[in-house]
């Protein structure tokens, strides 16, 4: 069997691994012939330390640098995509057409190429002068960033690949990533990928590197180190929770994708007017993927009644007429039965699946599951257990008033979607619920399912805690998901030719600032 190496410095070297792992094809349950390494802390402080060397290195590059490392890497990365989508196919079960080829694929290259122009134009480091005081402040690189991807997205939330791995480049650091261990192999040929384009760059040793897997000790102790500024997560609660409690206790800038039922209200005139249609719209959004979106429809709150009845009957039929989706793995699959088992205990009752499918792979039953809206805020915490993967639970509410104590009592959610009626006879009810689930989630939807997560300048993938770590910043848009791995860096009385190029007022870049009363200006060039 193969060991592959690790990526440090710029260079691929053998590990002195403290143990090794294989990957899993769970549409079949085989182990994959490779193994990998579980990097020991000598070789995380190695990788530590060439990044710091690389952020020294970079210290006042251009926008420019870091746009052509990106616009380099989506090509290497187009010039890699069979093998790519063969190895992500194979590691995750995830079907080549259309979701990898078609979907995630360009999006992970849009991603890179959005990162690069943004990285190029500067006005996302929102630079300000105050010409009265003499006082200037922009925001820059902070220094070594680590990114931790998760096992739902190979490659459009990947370690290396990513959106947090984009957001960071652009901004100007150098990022170390732990690839996940579901899918080392797609991460690897990234890597291999990233490391073409640095070195066509001309970027520093360091700039780009990857460790495959650590210890939770030194995952935790890796996070915590002086060297690191700003790590980026996406993955399950607990273990992201242990990373922000080292994080926080050393002062390390840590932003989280942790959580999210996703609540969907549908109001009475909306079911009259279109139940069938939501019902495929819903269906289609539940079971996209076998459901492991982070996006994914988990609770939907609808009216006691004939109207709520029907969808759930409705929802039922569809989802016994689908077949049960490969899970990503067996730890996502017992974690989803245990997540159902939970919600049972609460309260909940199944209608439908709620087990582990015989399948030849990782698979459970399409579950549906039903609670009275009295019970639920009666018990709100336990049966806001997330059970991810291909199910959702109906909340019955006796009428607009409960509904909006039921998202009142949400805990913080990535979005939150009320379906209405299309001639706005729905008003009166939405203007009760609208507002008490408007600070529970970072997007708020309208008449739509949440699943789609457009890489827009406008997008809010965040939202309150667990959904994650902190309400004021987004995994996804350029270029807000930029300035979570900067720092407001502020000048006081500081000579022209010692200032960055964007705070000059001859700016020999050209690129946007700001006088202190907020307005936009074009600076001279020359």
């Amino acid at each position: 069997m193969t060991v592959h190496k690790v990526l440090i410095g710029d260079e691929w070297i053998e590990s002195d691994s403290t143990g090794t792992f294989q990957a899993t094809n769970p549409a079949t349950r085989e182990s994959l012939p490779d193994e990998y390494p579980v990097s020991s802390w000598a070789e995380i402080d190695r990788a530590l330390g060439a990044a710091a060397a690389a952020a020294r290195a970079l210290r006042g590059a251009s926008g420019e640098t870091f746009a052509n490392f990106l616009e380099a890497y989506a090509k290497q990365i187009e010039a890699r995509a069979d093998a790519l989508i063969g190895m992500a196919n194979a590691e995750t079960g995830l079907p080549r057409e259309p979701r990898l080829a078609n979907g995630e694929l360009p999006r992970t290259t849009n991603q890179l190429r959005q990162a690069a122009a943004a990285a190029r134009e500067g006005s996302w480091a929102l630079p300000t002068i105050d010409s009265a005081t003499g006082i200037r402040s922009v925001l820059e690189p902070t220094g070594p960033v680590i990114v931790f991807g998760p096992n739902n997205f190979p490659f459009a939330f990947n370690g290396i690949s990513g959106g947090d791995f984009a957001a960071a480049v652009a901004a100007g650091n150098p990022v170390i990533a732990k690839g996940h261990s579901s899918h080392p192999g797609t991460t690897r040929i990234f890597a291999e990928a990233a490391l073409e384009a640095s070195k066509a760059a001309g970027m520093p040793a360091g700039f780009v590197q990857l460790i495959y897997r650590t210890s939770h000790a030194d995952g935790a102790k890796m996070v915590a180190d002086h060297r690191v500024f700003g790590v980026g997560y996406t993955g399950a609660r607990r273990t992201g929770l242990v990373l922000k409690e080292a994080a926080d206790k050393a002062g390390t800038p840590i932003y989280l994708e942790l959580s999210s039922v996703n609540p969907v209200f549908m109001l009475e005139g909306a079911l009259t007017e279109r139940g069938d249609a939501i019902a495929d719209e819903f269906a289609g959004s539940c079971l996209m993927g076998t459901g492991q979106f982070c996006t994914n429809p988990g609770v939907v709150v609808v009216p006691k009644g004939e109207a709520g009845e029907t969808l759930l009957a409705a929802a039922k039929a569809r989802f016994e007429a689908a077949a049960s989706g490969v899970m990503l793995g067996e730890g996502v699959q017992k974690n989803f039965v245990a997540g159902v088992e939970e919600l049972v205990s609460a309260g909940a009752e199944v209608v439908l699946g709620g087990a582990a499918a015989e399948a030849d792979g990782f698979c459970c039953q399409n579950t549906l599951l039903r609670v009275d809206g009295d019970a639920f805020l009666e018990n709100s915490e336990a049966l806001q257990t997330e059970a991810f993967g291909n199910g959702s639970m109906f909340v019955f509410a006796d009428g607009p008033e409960q509904m909006a104590a039921i998202a009142e009592c949400l805990e913080g959610n990535l979005t939150g979607c009320i379906y209405s009626h299309t001639a706005d006879d729905d008003d009166a009810a939405y203007d009760i619920v609208a507002p008490a689930l408007r600070n529970r989630v970072g997007r708020l939807l309208n008449d739509k399912m949440p699943t789609g997560v457009a890489v827009s300048a406008a997008m809010n993938h965040g939202g309150p805690f667990p959904a994650t770590g902190h309400p004021g910043f987004t995994a996804v848009g350029i270029p807000g998901s930029i300035r979570r791995f900067t720092m407001l860096s502020c000048y006081d009385n500081v000579r022209e030719h010692r200032l960055p190029a964007s705070l000059r007022d001859k700016n020999p870049t050209g690129s946007l600032w700001r006088s202190i009363d907020g307005a936009f200006t074009q600076a001279d060039v020359g």
